[in-house]
């Protein structure tokens, strides 16, 4: 056996040099960088490896363990899951700032690989600057913190055990059914320790994403439930996009007229322009949808998880009459809502379904474009919306009087309701453009009412629904596609709590485009709190004399070296977006918005813990209109 000395770190970084993925015929890295922020535990170990040897890994440094992770994960989503980057960290905070990220890459079945540096494993100097120490074990550090927000985690405290888990990692990851984050927690003292390595461990390795087969059972169920439903529809779901299944879709949603509606992750995996795409479904989706999906006697979910969003808290279908026929790649998640399971890949199952529905056609008519057309009359509305001083009528919280309206109106010297905006910016911005939001209202207004015409611009991180993954994760798919302009929708709220990642984008010149919509508070959870009878009560940005707050955010960017823009009119906003586009330097554009004037809930409902006990009449009434909707609701 052939052998080469390297320390831990140095064979770490050799290894990741070395990984291949093959798809479709296709071979390229896998990993194709890494983010830092050096400290101790990882800057004399990796970062000496790194130095010494970074072969073609691209290194950027980060501003924050999580911003850097969540442009990571953002990377690897908009790369279909194809390709990663790396995430390497400081012991102690540095480590613990992964958790958000993790939950995020996690929730959303993203691969990325956390690398944060790890106490000593001889444990002869403890405690070390930035450990804890737990009275039941000398073993615990913060990385115990990430095990659970991991889909595979393991701690080094050997050079020799890097071998072994690495294989075990790169196999989680590049496997579409488990896929998630992976973290190797790596002792600072062993990431400087020598071993004589195999050489063999450093030979080019491919990781074959094959795509999984479905059985000629689950094609003959899945037919015979198919031709035997009067009103199926199809709900999109991420891992229709991660098998790049836009031509089949189109293709069966043509000749058997099934309607199809889509999830946070599967909006734009066939664009809003094909006839029968009716948008959002669920709590935040489009009155099309959810209308077609109550007539539904057969749902077909492909690669959807099912999340509360997407089936209203269990109330979207005629659970008592309907069935459920679900393709995905995760048994698991197959198996969601009584379904008929169809464990493969989604593109590859719809392809081979296909010869097996010949003749078939749905009983929808011309229901689906009637449904359609509707919807655009209904968005049409609400991109025509003008505010009235002494007449105004909010979308949302009813209890958010006139007064308080115009108080705002005064506060942020602006009349622009948020719709209204998202619309302009939707008719404006190159239609090859990539969109990316996470929190707030604006993911719901997104689903509704963005509408895209080209496939795959549309990223949405709503399975953990993270603030500040919005800015943070702008960069990462510059990194993916850094011919297209790429534009943070993001509110002020997600804004505030991480951005840091702008300043990165600025150092390494990735152009990114933040939208900031500013309506002075947490207005989606103010939502929430005032639609279910409270009052407001500390959502909103107000000063210690009840000011509302009044932020200057475009000089917020324009001290990091962004171009930036103040708008408060439609007019403003889309000369704004047109000098955007000559730039070449990273850009912020502020939009003060009314609050309120987000879009409402389309014939959906969401099951929220309210209080069973209150002297708020109001919140006794939505308790009591809770437990009506809880018996609609399916129960498993």
């Amino acid at each position: 056996m052939q052998t080469i000395r390297l320390t831990t770190a140095q064979a770490l970084i050799r290894f990741l040099n070395a990984q291949y993925i093959h798809v479709d015929g296709q071979e390229f890295p896998f990993v194709e960088g890494i983010f830092t922020i050096f400290g101790h535990g990882n800057v004399l170990g990796i970062g000496q490896a790194l130095e010494q040897e970074s072969g073609h890994l691209k290194v950027i440094q980060g501003k924050n363990e999580q911003g850097m992770a969540h442009a990571a994960i953002a990377y690897s989503k908009q790369m279909l899951r194809q390709k990663i980057y790396a995430v390497t960290t400081s012991v102690g905070p540095g480590a613990a700032n992964l958790a958000a990220a993790a939950g995020t890459a996690l929730s959303n079945n993203i691969p990325v690989l956390f690398l944060p540096g790890d106490t000593f494993a001889t444990r002869q100097p403890d405690p070390v600057l930035q450990q804890i120490e737990q009275e039941y074990s000398a073993a615990i550090t913060t990385n115990d913190a990430l095990k659970p927000l991991s889909r595979y985690w393991d701690r080094i405290t050997r050079p020799e055990q890097l071998m072994s888990s690495l294989l075990r990692a790169f196999e989680v990851m590049t496997d579409p059914a488990k896929a998630g984050p992976a973290t190797i927690c790596i002792a600072q003292d062993v990431e400087g320790e020598a071993y004589d390595y195999d050489v063999a461990f450093f030979a080019r390795r491919v990781h074959y994403l094959d795509r999984k087969l479905p059985t000629m059972r689950e094609l003959t169920g899945a037919a015979a439930l198919i031709q035997s439903s009067r009103k199926p529809v199809i709900i999109v779901g991420g891992g229709a996009k991660y098998s790049q299944a836009r031509d089949i879709l189109i293709q069966l949603s043509e000749k058997h007229h099934i309607p199809l509606v889509e999830t946070q992750a599967g909006k734009a995996t066939v664009e809003y322009t094909f006839a029968n795409n009716l948008g959002g479904i669920g709590i935040t989706g489009t009155l099309a949808a959810n209308q077609v999906a109550r007539q539904a006697d057969l749902v077909i979910g492909i690669g959807t998880r099912y999340t509360d969003f997407a089936t209203s808290s269990k109330t979207a279908f005629d659970f008592e009459n309907g069935q459920f026929l679900n393709i995905n790649v995760s048994r698991a998640q197959a198996y969601k809502l009584d379904a008929f399971q169809m464990v493969a890949d989604a593109r590859t199952a719809l392809e081979q379904l296909s010869p097996l529905l010949e003749g078939y056609v749905s009983e929808f008519g011309d229901q689906i474009q009637q449904f359609k057309a509707e919807w655009n009359q209904e968005r049409d509305r609400l991109s025509k919306i003008t505010f009235q001083r002494d007449n105004f009528k909010p979308e949302v919280s009813d209890q958010f009087d006139q007064q308080m309206l115009n108080e705002y109106a005064d506060a942020l010297q602006t009349e622009l309701p948020q719709t209204t905006a998202l619309i302009a910016i939707n008719e404006v911005i190159p239609a090859d453009s990539i969109i990316i939001g996470s929190a707030g209202s604006l993911p719901g207004d997104l689903q509704r009412i963005w509408n895209p015409t080209v496939a795959n611009t549309y990223h949405l991180e709503y399975g953990y629904s993270c603030m500040g993954y919005e800015v943070s994760g702008a960069l990462g798919i510059k990194l993916a596609v850094p011919d297209k302009e790429v534009y943070s929708i993001v509110g002020d709220g997600s804004f505030l709590m991480l951005h840091s990642e702008l300043i990165t984008a600025i150092q390494y010149n990735h152009k990114i485009n933040i939208i900031l919509f500013d309506n002075a508070g947490f207005g989606c959870i103010n939502n929430l709190q005032m639609e279910n009878g409270g009052d407001s009560y500390f959502c909103e940005f107000r000063t210690h004399d009840q000011r509302i707050m009044n932020i200057d955010y475009a000089k917020v960017a324009e001290g990091y070296g962004a171009k930036s823009y103040k708008v408060n009119t439609i007019e403003q906003l889309q000369a704004a977006l047109k000098d955007v586009a000559q730039q070449s330097n990273s850009t912020l554009i502020e939009i003060k918005v009314l609050p309120k004037t987000m879009t409402n809930g389309y014939d959906s409902w969401w099951n929220v813990g309210v209080a069973e006990v209150s002297d708020n009449e109001k919140i006794h009434e939505v308790f009591e209109a809770r437990q009506h909707q809880l018996k609609k609701a399916k129960q498993y």
